[in-house]
């Protein structure tokens, strides 16, 4: 057990340290998002989607556009040599040196250096060298993509907001919040420094948003409610979604409902900046993929698979919402976990969730920390069976890399197989810490050895 762990109100204690480190940070670097606009995009589920998607269109649209989310960060023009002459860019906690690493696994593809933390908004001081990195290399915006710690603990200090997103919010970090209320007003933080806000509409918590932009200007998106921008004509392929909004037809390749909002997001955005239609409608289209977010892994095989980073029930909800088995009677089969220390309070609900969905469940660890992964796996199983599985639907397989090569050994022609949770991570988080892991790897490795068996 950690010392925030042993320590009643450790986070709120060390409040003031955060603001020191922020404000040295910021004054050390020259604040350097003052040189940049700067869009920050928060929420429960979408931010890193949405953020990328922003800069697909920006960039397109001949404006260099800097990124900074859960998945990666960096700009065009952005090379593997510029990251490792300046070490202080990955700090020395990260995954690649705490894993047993080397440098010779960070990867930088389009300027865009793959995630190696296990966080969304980094440090403060590693915030700030990389703002200031992608501000020397000429940027104009910045996406940036920023969850509820970092607004708390006011990592975001002296970084002015342009334009903030927010994506959606349900249950999630109630382990450090402690309450929902607490999650979104850390979240309302960001729309209370923007000078813009783009609140979706749909969301139970949107009304919170606008008030904490008000009297500023802002703008509403979404599907069912009474928003300024409404998607309509909703077409949900395995390929990407359809769908009109006034006068303009938005096409993503990416699928899942969520698309819909996340686009409809960086329209409000794109037409607040000035840009096109034109130029929004081919950004969106543009983007192909997205690490770790319904990335389907193709080699050939007579089944589906999908590795997604969906770790919330709402994220789990909208992933099942969105898939289904390629052949009529083909199966789906489920491969998820829990981290330790964090929502326990959620597992029974994803498990239901999963266990209402799916034909097989397959439950294995995730990043169990110091917490026992078989009584996490213990509180899933429950909610499978709370669901109507029966017991030889569930299987318990605590070693990831076993559980995933069993959804793929029983997978047959027409099913569909889901791993879920880690997404694009590259390690997972054990009782003796980090340890080099790739869903998307693993995934693959499987789907090959099947195939030469």
């Amino acid at each position: 057990m950690s010392l925030k762990d042993k320590i009643p109100g450790y986070n709120k204690l060390v409040l003031p340290y955060h603001l020191v480190q922020a404000s040295v940070a910021g004054m050390k670097y020259g604040f350097p998002g003052k040189k940049m606009r700067v869009i920050g995009v928060t929420g429960t589920n979408g931010k890193t989607t949405t953020c990328f998607m922003l800069a697909k269109i920006l960039n397109e649209s001949g404006h260099k556009t800097g990124l900074l989310t859960t998945v990666g960060w960096g700009v065009p023009g952005l090379t593997k040599k510029d990251i490792l002459n300046d070490k202080g860019l990955i700090p020395k906690d990260n995954a690649l040196r705490g894993s047993g690493g080397s440098t010779s696994d960070l990867r930088v593809e389009d300027g865009i250096v793959r995630q190696v933390e296990h966080m969304t908004t980094a440090d403060s001081f590693t915030l700030n060298r990389r703002m200031k990195k992608i501000a020397d290399e000429g940027a104009e915006f910045l996406v940036l993509e920023v969850t509820s710690h970092a607004l708390t603990q006011f990592r975001t200090l002296g970084i002015p907001i342009e334009i903030a997103v927010m994506t959606n919010v349900t249950h999630e970090h109630l382990d450090y919040h402690k309450t929902f209320a607490n999650y979104v007003a850390a979240k309302t933080k960001l729309f209370k420094k923007a000078h813009y806000g783009v609140v979706n509409a749909d969301d139970p918590s949107a009304d919170k948003f606008i008030s904490a932009v008000s009297p500023r200007e802002y703008i509403t998106y979404g599907i069912n409610a009474c928003a300024n921008l409404r998607a309509s004509r909703v077409k949900l392929e395995a390929s990407g979604v359809k769908y009109s909004c006034g006068d303009i037809n938005i096409e993503t390749q990416i699928p899942g409902e969520f698309n819909v909002y996340n686009s409809l997001a960086c329209l409000a955005v794109g037409r607040r900046l000035g840009l096109t239609d034109e130029q929004i409608k081919k950004g969106i289209y543009a983007l192909t993929s997205v690490e770790g977010r319904m990335n389907r892994v193709n080699l050939g095989q007579d089944f589906e698979a999908i590795v997604d980073y969906a770790h919330t029930p709402d994220a789990f909800q909208k992933v099942f919402d969105s898939v289904k088995a390629p052949a009529k009677n083909g199966r789906i089969i489920s491969l998820f976990g829990g981290a330790g220390r964090r929502d326990e309070t959620t597992r029974a609900e994803r498990g239901e969730i999963a266990g209402k969905y799916s034909d097989v469940c397959i439950i294995t660890e995730d990043d169990s920390r110091d917490e026992d992964p078989l009584e996490i796996m213990d509180e899933f199983r429950e909610g499978c069976l709370k669901a109507g599985m029966k017991s030889e639907q569930v299987l318990m397989i605590p070693d990831r890399e076993d559980a995933i090569s069993k959804a793929i050994s029983i997978a047959k022609k027409g099913d569909l197989v889901l791993v879920l949770g880690k997404g694009h991570e590259k390690t997972i988080l054990r009782a003796d810490g980090p340890h080099p892991f790739e869903d998307l790897k693993v995934t693959e490795k499987a789907i090959r050895n099947k195939k030469a068996n």
